[in-house]
């Protein structure tokens, strides 16, 4: 499979997969002190481990809400990445030689 292919199988596939996401109820107010940008990095720190816990236990979330929006979104973000060792972006091509 070339590598176009690839990235458009993959492409379709998360498409796909976000489709099925849903929005925080209407009911849920954002509240002042809701988390922000620090507690979505530590929160994707944590991720591995809180997902593994909330197998267990129903009182164990991966994800804070409310939170109070993009930067959390952000923060989140940026912590699964680093925890990842941002493995997408700092990949290397095998030499052919």
């Amino acid at each position: 499979m070339s590598n176009a292919t690839r990235i458009l199988t993959a492409c379709a596939i998360a498409l796909l997969v976000s489709a099925c996401a849903s929005q925080i109820d209407e009911g849920v107010v954002r509240e002042a002190g809701s988390p922000g940008f620090l507690w979505g990095v530590w929160h994707g720190f944590v991720f591995p481990f809180a997902w593994i816990g909330s197998l267990f236990s129903p009182d164990i979330a991966v994800y804070a809400v409310p939170n109070n929006g993009g930067w959390y979104d952000f923060g989140f973000f940026i912590g699964i990445t680093v925890l990842g060792g941002g493995s997408f972006f700092g990949s290397k091509k095998k030499s052919k030689g």
